[in-house]
C-alpha cells in the first residue's frame, strides 16, 4: 500500500564543520518524509521517525544533527494490486530500458505492479554492488567560513558526467559559487574515498530552495522531502587525472510500479555519522546493504514517490543521495531521509523514486529526465548559471553572514 507522506522525517546529508585548522564535521540529516519509509536519506511514509546523531568526535568539536521534515502527501495508497496502472504509458521513460506496459484501469489510491519489467534476467547481487559502487560518489563540501561544511552521496547516471543527488546536499555546491563564502566542494570516488572530480549544480528546483534556504543554518531543518533532487555536472579533475571518456553510470528506470513492497534491493551510499571529522576526510568508505522494500509512500493518488528501506546500516547521516538498486541493476530511488531513533537498526531509511524525481522534473522545467539528458548540457548549465543561479544565491545570501 501506499502511504501519504506528512510526518516529520530526517535529513541525512553529512554537515562537517572546520573551526579554525580542525575539521569539525557535522551531520546533518536533511531528509523528511511522511508516508514514505526509508533508511539514509530518504522520505518516511506516515510512520516518520525523526533521527538523532551524537558526537563521536574526540580530536574536534562535530556537530551530527538530523533535521526532520513533514511530507505534503495527503494520504498513502490504501492497497496495491499487481496488475499494470493505467498511470503507465504504453511507451515508459524508462531510463535506458526498452521495456514497455500495458495499460490496465486503475482506483484512486491504488498502486499497480509493473510485471516483468525487462526482457532479460536479474543480475547477480555481485555485479549489482560493484556496478553501484562504480558509480556512487561522495560530495564533500569544506568551508572556513559562514556555511558549515558537509558530506552527502551521489550517483553518476549518465556517462558525460551528470550525478544525481539530494538539494539538500546540492545546495551547497551552488553556494561554493560564491567565493565570498570560503566554500570548497569536491566529488570524490572509491573507497576510501578520494579526491577525484569538481562538479557545478546542472539543476535544482528552484521550488525546493524557496521553502529550504531559510534553514540553512538551523540545526534541525524541517521538510517534507518534496523536490528533494538535483543535478551536478562534472567539469574539471580534482587531482591531476584527465577526465575520461565517459564516466561510470549507472542505468535508471523512471517508471511509476517499478520498485514494489517486497522487492530486494541494494542501498550504496557513504555513510558518515559514527565517525568524526577527520576520518571523514581521509579514510571514508563507502557502504551497501540488500533490503527489502518496505511501504510504498505518495504525494498523489497512485504513484509510488517513495519507498521505505528499514534500518540498514546505511541508515545514517551521510547517505543522502545515495543510491537504490533493483536486481535488474536499475536505480529507481536515491536515500533522501530517515526516521529517528538512537541506532540506525531501529531506523526506517526512506528513498525517492525515480519516478517521481522526473515526474516532477517535467512539472518544473516542462522536460522528463530522459529528455532533459537528452538535451546540450552545456548549454543547459549555461542557461542555469546565467538565469537562475543568481536568484537563488541571493536567496541565500539574506541567511548568511560574510565576515
Amino acid at each position: 500500500m501506499l502511504v501519504l507522506l506528512q510526518d516529520k522525517m530526517t535529513y541525512y546529508s553529512r554537515v562537517v564543520l572546520i573551526l579554525g585548522s580542525l575539521v569539525v564535521a557535522a551531520i546533518i540529516v536533511l531528509l523528511q518524509a511522511t508516508p514514505l519509509s526509508e533508511h539514509i536519506a530518504s522520505y518516511t511514509a506516515s510512520t516518520s521517525l525523526a533521527v538523532t546523531t551524537t558526537n563521536t568526535s574526540t580530536t574536534s568539536p562535530i556537530a551530527t544533527t538530523i533535521a526532520t521534515t513533514t511530507p505534503h502527501v495527503k494520504r498513502a495508497l490504501l492497497s496495491s494490486a499487481r496488475a499494470h496502472s493505467n498511470s503507465v504509458p504504453q511507451t515508459a521513460d524508462a531510463g535506458n530500458t526498452t521495456a514497455s506496459s500495458p495499460k490496465t484501469g486503475s482506483a484512486p489510491g491504488v498502486a499497480t505492479r509493473i510485471e516483468n519489467p525487462y526482457a532479460f534476467p536479474p543480475e547477480s547481487s555481485d555485479q549489482i554492488n560493484v556496478d553501484a559502487r562504480a558509480a556512487l560518489v561522495n560530495i564533500i563540501c569544506l568551508s572556513r567560513g559562514a556555511v558549515r561544511p558537509i558530506s552527502g552521496s551521489g550517483v553518476i547516471i549518465d556517462p558525460r558526467g551528470v550525478i544525481l543527488t539530494n538539494a539538500h546536499v546540492a545546495q551547497y555546491v551552488l553556494l561554493s559559487e560564491n567565493p565570498l563564502l570560503n566554500l570548497s566542494c569536491t566529488i570524490r570516488a572509491g573507497s576510501p574515498a578520494r579526491a577525484t572530480w569538481t562538479a557545478n549544480v546542472l539543476y535544482i528546483p528552484s521550488v525546493w530552495v524557496a521553502a529550504h534556504y531559510s534553514e540553512l543554518n538551523i540545526d534541525n531543518p524541517t521538510g517534507t522531502g518534496e523536490h528533494d533532487y538535483a543535478l551536478l555536472l562534472i567539469n574539471g579533475s580534482a587531482n591531476g587525472d584527465a577526465l575520461p571518456q565517459q564516466f561510470p553510470a549507472i542505468p535508471y528506470d523512471t517508471r511509476n510500479g517499478i520498485g514494489f513492497a517486497g522487492d530486494q534491493v541494494l542501498v550504496a551510499t557513504y555513510p558518515a555519522e559514527f565517525i568524526g571529522g577527520t576520518q571523514i576526510e581521509t579514510d571514508l568508505f563507502a557502504d551497501s546493504s540488500v533490503t527489502t522494500i518496505g511501504q510504498l509512500l505518495t504525494f498523489g493518488e497512485n504513484t509510488i514517490d517513495a519507498i521505505s528501506l528499514g534500518g540498514i546500516i546505511e541508515a545514517q547521516a551521510g547517505s543522502s543521495g545515495g543510491g537504490v538498486v533493483n536486481p535488474w541493476g536499475r536505480l529507481i530511488g536515491i536515500v533522501t531521509t530517515t526516521t529517528e531513533a538512537t541506532t540506525t537498526a531501529a531506523r526506517d531509511l526512506r528513498a525517492i523514486t525515480l519516478s517521481y524525481i522526473s515526474s516532477d522534473l517535467k512539472t518544473q522545467t516542462g522536460s522528463t529526465l530522459n529528455v532533459f539528458l537528452a538535451g546540450d548540457l552545456l548549454s543547459q548549465q549555461a542557461n542555469f548559471n546565467t538565469n537562475v543561479l543568481p536568484s537563488l544565491l541571493s536567496q541565500y545570501m539574506t541567511q548568511i553572514k560574510v565576515q
